[in-house]
């Protein structure tokens, strides 16, 4: 019986590591997490304020990697303002930390401290300590672009390519 019992439980602990991230069509997950400032977003809320919201996911702010994401955005936010998009970054930083990242880079968007993980299992992403980079672009209630090789210093142009092609 023992011998069962620990390789049903490492199955159970890992099962939710093959969650498929989400597709183009998929409805975009009803989620809600803090703020950089603390304050509660539900994600499906947000989503209908816009004709289109982005959320990306990064691994962990002031790193390199996710630094050029964020800049990237920041840098050509008014023109993703222009098409309707409107921008929210998350990983599982904490609420002070998305806050300082958010003020020392000058991030006109929100971003959301998913702490407990609930905003990246919603989105099916795989990370056990930290999210996956991706991108996920929600018209409708619906994804209508999903990066899940996870774009750096261009991805906002990688969005604005895509929105230029529709």
């Amino acid at each position: 019986m023992k011998h069962l019992l620990i390789p049903s439980l490492f199955f159970a602990m890992f099962s939710s590591l093959n969650a498929a991230p989400l597709n183009v069509g998929d409805p975009a997950p009803a989620v809600t997490a803090l703020t950089e400032t603390g304050a509660e977003l539900n994600l499906a809320d947000a989503c209908k304020q816009s004709p289109y919201t982005l959320v990306y996911f990064y691994p962990k702010a002031f790193t390199p990697g996710c630094t050029s994401q964020g800049c990237s955005l920041r840098d050509a936010y008014e023109q993703l303002s222009k098409k309707g998009v409107t921008v929210i970054g998350v990983s599982t930083d904490s609420v002070e930390t998305q806050r300082k990242f958010k003020e020392e880079k000058k991030f006109p968007f929100t971003l959301l401290a998913d702490t407990d993980k609930k905003v990246m299992k919603a989105f099916g992403q795989h990370g056990i300590f930290f999210a996956s980079r991706q991108a996920y672009l929600i018209k409708d209630g619906k994804i209508v672009y999903a990066d899940h090789d996870g774009s750096t210093s261009k991805q906002a142009q990688d969005i604005l390519d895509f929105l230029a092609a529709k």
